[in-house]
């Protein structure tokens, strides 16, 4: 329940401080998109491997999603309802990947998903595939990097699920499968889906840990170093407008037309 009033100097005073961090936000992009005609837009659009990188961008970062969901909501569950000593220990090691610089990460996974690593090794023999320059390296590093964004949201959400709701499921009956179904997962759902588009983009926009284990195939954000190296600002500068776009489109697919209007970050109250 909103209690503040509107007109409250309290109220007045924050909002002109959120102002700035507004405006800090904008106006980095509002440079961008006043650098770019439509002829350099269009320019960049047709070619082969900016959509190539796009495409290859948008479908790892969609598989990446849905396997932070398989693994990531399991975890969440299981860090909301236990108690046992190292609890806080293990939320902090799901928090690593937020502070670790992701050069750093993207050694961490060469030495162990490399063509020679203690994991990558074996699967490469075992079943022929490689983390080292292919698609497989581009899933993991974005894995990496993105998964707390899934754990934290599902997390919240299951924190905030009535228990009471669950135990008079329980008996009526209904085993504890059933009630994760059919009653939890339903008053979750939004949590799970904000932690699915914030997964899917922090996922588009990795870097750091891609270009060093798998600079090939190139994903949107190593086109776009790729293309700065190259000609510049003209032509990197052009696409990452287009990635903004694209980006901000998906913010408002998932918070808009999935949440409501009137949804706010879709966790749980």
């Amino acid at each position: 329940m909103k209690n503040v009033t509107h007109s409250s100097t309290l109220f007045l005073v924050f909002w002109l401080v959120g102002g700035l961090l507004l405006a800090f936000i904008l106006v980095p992009l509002f440079g961008l998109a006043t650098n770019q005609t439509p002829e350099s837009i269009h320019r960049v659009m047709v070619m082969s491997d900016v959509q190539k990188a796009i495409i290859l961008t948008l479908e790892a970062a969609f598989i990446t999603s849905l396997i932070a969901q398989l693994l990531g909501v399991p975890l969440a569950y299981v860090l909301s309802r236990a108690r046992f000593p190292g609890l806080k220990i293990l939320e902090a090691i799901v928090d690593i990947p937020l502070t670790i610089p992701h050069t750093v990460v993207g050694i961490a996974l060469l030495i162990s998903f490399g063509r020679n690593g203690v994991i990558g090794a074996p699967v490469l023999h075992w079943t022929g595939i490689s983390f080292w320059s292919s698609f497989a390296g581009v899933v993991l590093c974005m894995l990496f990097v993105s998964i707390p964004y899934t754990v934290n949201a599902a997390r919240i959400g299951f924190d905030n699920v009535d228990l009471r709701i669950e135990k008079v499921a329980r008996t009526l009956g209904a085993g504890p499968w059933r009630v994760f179904i059919r009653i939890t997962l339903p008053l979750v759902w939004r949590s799970l889906m904000t932690g699915f588009n914030l997964t899917l983009a922090r996922s588009m926009s990795e870097f750091g840990s891609i270009v060093i284990l798998a600079y090939y195939p190139e994903t949107a954000p190593v086109k776009i170093y790729d293309l700065f190296l190259q000609f510049g600002l003209s032509d990197s500068s052009a696409m990452s407008l287009i990635i903004l776009v694209l980006t901000l489109f998906i913010f408002i697919f998932f918070r808009y037309f999935l949440f409501g209007r009137n949804a706010s970050s879709g966790f749980e109250r």
